[in-house]
């Protein structure tokens, strides 16, 4: 059974959904604190007055988070807006600021690096808060069209579960409650509230695909594509996913070995002898991992990869998803490919994420002004081996392959290379003590099977 949509438009029946939902993802801490993403839009704005109402007689809080991305010169007084009105709704609200430079505003795949970072604010102001979960407003409409565009792009059974209505991630769970709610009900509902929404203009621009989308509804609608027909397909295929993912788990404890420095070693014979598409999926699954990538690659690349795997025809290796794949003793070395790292970030007290697979606590007071944390490197190997040949030799370092070691996190600064946590090394600085492995995680390691996921509930 697939979640029903909401074909009512009457405040309590939306209301009523969100309940639902709420209660579909618990239970809850006693007096929640509930953070919501609120750009302003109809969507979000719906959803902080519902997060508001049911937190309360929970005694529990709700915090709004509005970023301001910065695209649009008017961003900033729209943030502002966002926060007066929420204000008036007695709702607390916080400000997120993302500087991109004026050269990432004209860039191609702007809109992909601005929700990154979007998340990554998001995610950071719940974790320094305590907050364990974040209330995402995605509803009906936006899964239909989810599900369109993944048809299109040759996205496979996971991709065709369309958005999660809960993911977990490695601080707090996201939600989005409203999966089953369509965004003209919401609109209504805020219109029988007597309240108002920002209106984006992006969302009018036929620049992006989802627009373009939007355009096509009615047509759409005429041959059985209606928006709560494809949210329903996706829910269909959510519970498809749900199951698959409860086996690949289990075939990936039978096959894959990770390793705290996030690589991955593969039992060959092992990842071969279940059927192809249980093997496939394995190997998204520590493609996605080891590359701190959010999707899996395309399944038609997906499944050349594993073919040539499963027949021999690997040869010297392969790259895929920012992932190189290696012949190894035994099996295979699936490590990250140091070509495809992000670049180095501020090495700011605190926690620092890193190529979309780092978590780095750093204290204060243990890197210089300037320091950047980025990935080893080539350079980086020579200058240990310059300044600490012997530790090289270390059973710690030498149970890195070497293909994995120039991707690992490390810490630098002006006068060059300061730490690298899983060589254990570290330039002699009496602060430097602190910088050692125990602060640094790398995801793959413990993040290979995934979060399960999890579909709509039945009956929203």
């Amino acid at each position: 059974m697939s979640a029903a949509p909401l074909t009512s438009c009457h405040p309590s029946d939306v209301e009523a959904a969100f309940d639902r939902a709420i209660s579909a993802f618990g239970p809850l801490e006693p007096r929640p604190h509930l953070a919501v993403a609120v750009s302003g839009g109809a969507d979000s704005m719906a959803l902080a007055v519902l997060a508001r109402d049911w937190v309360r007689s929970r005694r529990g809080t709700v915090t709004a988070l509005t970023v301001d991305h910065g695209l649009r010169p008017e961003s900033g007084a729209e943030a502002r807006l966002v926060a007066r009105r929420l204000s008036r709704l007695g709702i607390r609200q916080r400000i997120l600021a993302w500087h991109p430079d004026a050269e990432d505003k004209s860039a191609p795949g702007i809109q992909a690096r601005a929700r990154d970072a979007r998340y990554l604010l998001l995610e950071g102001w719940c974790a320094r808060a305590g907050v364990l979960h974040l209330l995402l407003a995605h509803q009906l409409n936006d899964q239909a069209e989810t599900e369109l565009l993944r048809l299109g792009r040759d996205s496979g059974l996971a991709g065709l579960a369309g958005m999660a209505g809960l993911r977990e991630r490695s601080t707090l769970r996201l939600l989005r409650p409203l999966l089953a709610v369509p965004r003209p009900a919401l609109e209504e509902y805020l219109r029988t509230a007597g309240l108002d929404w920002v209106r984006d203009p992006s969302n009018e621009s036929t620049a992006f695909a989802r627009v373009r989308l939007r355009g096509l509804a009615p047509e759409l609608a005429a041959e059985g594509m209606e928006a709560g027909a494809l949210a329903a397909l996706a829910g269909r295929f959510g519970h498809l996913r749900a199951a698959l993912d409860d086996r690949v788990a289990t075939h990936l404890a039978r096959c894959a070995s990770p390793h705290p420095a996030g690589f991955v070693r593969l039992n060959l014979r092992e990842l071969c002898a279940a059927a192809p598409w249980l093997g496939a999926r394995a190997l998204a699954r520590i493609l996605m991992a080891v590359g701190g990538n959010v999707y899996p690659p395309r399944e038609t690349r997906l499944m050349r990869l594993y073919d040539e795997i499963a027949a021999g025809r690997l040869g010297k290796g392969r790259t895929l998803a920012g992932c190189r794949v290696l012949p190894a003793p035994g099996g295979l070395l699936v490590c990250r490919e140091v070509a495809a790292v992000a670049p180095p970030v501020a090495a700011c007290p605190g926690i620092v994420h890193w190529d979309g697979r780092v978590i780095w606590r750093l204290p204060a007071g243990v890197a210089p002004r300037g320091a950047r944390v980025g990935a080893l490197g080539r350079e980086g190997l020579a200058e240990i081996r310059a300044r600490q040949p012997d530790l090289m030799k270390s059973p710690m370092v030498r149970a890195i392959p070497d293909a994995a070691r120039v991707s690992l996190p490390a810490l630098f600064s002006s006068a060059g290379l300061l730490a690298v946590p899983f060589l254990a090394y570290r330039r002699p600085r009496k602060e430097a003590a602190r910088l050692l492995p125990g602060n640094c995680r790398v995801l793959a390691a413990d993040s290979l099977a995934g979060a399960a996921f999890f579909a709509a509930p039945d009956g929203l």
